[in-house]
């Protein structure tokens, strides 16, 4: 009897255990895994889903793609939103507001530029934010399945993501830091979305082969900007093969990938901040990138990131990103280098 009690008192214990630990007076003595309810965590973790929900669209990039082979090319033929909802409503169950919304947010192939009534309308004071492509995109990548991830491969290279903005609304830089050599790409883009940032890393695949891309870009580190709420179509080619993992720093937490972020200062030495970055050319910013990555810095011995990388990866690779040695002393990292 008294050992039917025992294992009654057991399994209660155990049930409670399971559902929570809080109001358990065998709390202090229990060996089991504990459920501890903490009103702090609770809060976190509401306010976490309260933002993911409010923003991004409900759109998975296989929808994103169907809409776009239907919308874009009749947009380019000249036709109009509203026509092709109305002939189209069956295959794209899309409203027409919901689909200007998605052509403003940058999300399809064709652009403003392609509407002519747009282009010659002024644009509306309340612009909205860009919102992100795919709002549960942190899930699973946050920072601290980065750690996680890391300490489980520690052999892998990190490549910390960034824009550089320039004036408002005009062309933006993508950089690319490699943590361990020191050294920075960087790529002009003229609209800050998701689908620029995608198409420079399709391109960087097809130009270095697909296993020269995975060895050089085997984990990306990125913060929050809604260019980089895609992330499935960076870490998969068009194809759908793997090639990178890619995670996210925490919320207003540059410093989590502050490598990238002190080499930006360098850029702004060049292009001062505000100013239009759509004034240059690729080739002038490869030229800013040669002078930057062939500066010395005293982390890396005196040495810089070119030849560091040269040294582990080969000159080829640098020729490949359009990047030059330049001497020492010619090394200009003030505006009158791209003048």
């Amino acid at each position: 009897m008294n050992k039917q009690k025992h294992l009654n008192l057991e399994s209660r214990i155990i049930i409670e255990t399971k559902l929570n630990c809080n109001g358990c007076s065998q709390r202090n003595k229990c060996s089991l895994e504990k459920r501890l309810y903490k009103a702090s965590y609770a809060q976190k973790e509401y306010e976490l889903v309260r933002t993911e929900s409010r923003s991004g669209f409900a759109l998975s990039e296989s929808e994103l793609r169907q809409i776009d082979d239907i919308v874009s090319p009749l947009l380019i033929k000249g036709q109009s939103l509203h026509h092709i909802a109305v002939h189209h409503a069956d295959e794209l169950m899309k409203s027409e507001r919901t689909l200007y919304t998605y052509i403003n947010s940058g999300l399809f192939t064709a652009r403003n530029m392609d509407m002519p009534r747009t282009v010659r309308m002024r644009p509306r004071k309340n612009v909205s934010k860009n919102l992100k492509v795919d709002k549960a995109c942190r899930l699973g990548r946050d920072f601290s399945c980065f750690q996680a991830y890391m300490q489980e491969h520690p052999d892998l290279s990190i490549c910390q993501i960034d824009s550089a903005e320039g004036s408002k609304g005009s062309a933006v830089l993508l950089t690319i830091h490699f943590v361990e050599q020191g050294l920075q790409l960087a790529f002009l883009r003229q609209h800050n979305d998701s689908q620029s940032v995608i198409d420079i890393f399709n391109r960087l695949c097809l130009e270095l082969r697909p296993d020269i891309f995975i060895e050089l870009f085997p984990v990306l580190l990125a913060d929050n900007g809604s260019e980089f709420s895609n992330p499935a179509a960076i870490e998969s080619d068009m194809q759908g093969n793997p090639r990178t993992k890619m995670f996210y720093c925490s919320p207003s937490a540059p410093y989590q990938k502050g490598s990238c972020e002190n080499n930006h200062e360098m850029i702004r030495r060049i292009i001062p901040k505000g100013e239009d970055i759509g004034r240059y050319t690729q080739e002038q910013i490869n030229l800013m990138m040669s002078h930057i990555n062939s500066y010395a810095r005293k982390k890396l011995g005196n040495k810089s990131p070119y030849e560091i990388f040269e040294f582990q990866y080969g000159k080829e690779l640098l020729d490949a990103f359009h990047l030059q040695k330049i001497p020492a002393d010619e090394i200009i990292l003030s505006p009158e280098l791209l003048k």
